[in-house]
């Protein structure tokens, strides 16, 4: 049975969350439906534009994504404390980015006269959109709706497009987040749609390889900052150099028509997440099946659990014997 959203995302032990959407229909999302010969390519550009165009809006960012034929996967990192630093005025101006707002919020953003009622139901709405600017379902709402309407208009018909659902997993630790990372990345590889990590179109991993050829970082997406520090700006620990050359690595060895073997600055990763090269292979090829609930080392994983009140740790076996030496 499902799990209620608020049984599932505890921002008090990660802001990181691997949220993956479906198709509920045989048609696809996007690229060539085999049964029909219907060719749905430019859907990809609908998803990406949208995924970077809501990291704008929601106190949200985006870690890893990447669009397939029949569903996405992206993984986030909620700044709850970014919300909380926003002025009133800035919720709004962050929330009128991607919603209408209301007659009142725009009234109150060109500093027009509100009376004493008006101003409370703006300040409740204050309260209200600064929620919902690091809700994770609001946020895959804002992605999936859009996106369900133009393909509905496009396919002439009426109903749903996406599952009732998306799934979400919290990730624990810093292995759990960059071993999803990189299964995300890596899903046109093992799919056999792309060749390399840097032919897998409308993939995070093509925007940070892009952005790493010219010295630079995609500014769409959450930075690699390099080690922890003091004054540790926001971002993914590690350099963004060493998670490509692991994404590469991991790619060349999964694909049987390549040849490969993990390097030493990959094994360097590796030892410092405390995971067997063999291991991360398992991981990275088969992250969706082997992880159900929420993925850690047990200790963060048993103090997740008494925060949002389970009596038992889902996945907990597999949890110890992937991501342990």
């Amino acid at each position: 049975m499902a799990r209620p959203r608020q049984t599932i995302v505890s921002l008090e032990d990660t802001p990181y969350y691997h949220c993956c959407s479906r198709v509920v229909r045989k048609a696809f999302l996007c690229g060539i439906d085999n049964s029909t010969g219907e060719n749905y390519e430019h859907r990809r550009e609908w998803v990406d534009s949208r995924i970077l165009e809501l990291a704008t809006v929601f106190a949200i960012d985006i870690c890893a994504y990447v669009v397939m034929s029949n569903h996405l996967h992206v993984v986030i990192k909620v700044d709850a404390d970014k919300a909380k630093l926003w002025s009133d005025k800035e919720v709004f101006i962050q929330w009128h980015k991607g919603f209408k707002g209301t007659l009142l919020t725009h009234k109150y953003l060109k500093e027009e006269e509100l009376n004493q009622f008006e101003l409370q139901t703006v300040n409740e709405c204050i309260t209200e959109y600064r929620k919902r600017l690091i809700d994770i379902s609001w946020f895959m709402r804002s992605l999936s709706e859009p996106i369900a309407r133009m393909a509905n208009k496009e396919d002439k018909c009426t109903g749903r497009f996406w599952e009732g659902r998306f799934k979400s997993q919290a990730l624990l630790d810093e292995a759990a987040v960059l071993a999803c990372m990189a299964y995300v990345d890596l899903n046109p590889v093992r799919a056999n749609m792309a060749a390399t990590p840097e032919t897998s179109d409308y993939t995070s991993i093509q925007r940070r390889i892009n952005s790493a050829m010219k010295g630079e970082q995609p500014p769409e997406l959450l930075p690699f900052v390099g080690n922890e520090r003091l004054n540790m700006p926001n971002g993914l620990m590690f350099s963004v150099k060493d998670y490509i050359v692991l994404v590469e690595d991991t790619g060349r060895i999964i694909r049987e028509d390549k040849r490969g073997a993990i390097s030493s600055s990959s094994q360097d990763i590796l030892n410092r997440l405390n995971i067997p090269a063999e291991n991360w292979l398992k991981i990275t090829t088969e992250f969706g099946t082997l992880f159900k609930g929420a993925v850690g080392a047990l200790p963060a994983l048993t103090e997740y659990c008494e925060h949002l009140d389970r009596k038992r740790r889902q996945g907990a076996a597999n949890c110890q014997r992937w991501l342990c030496a």
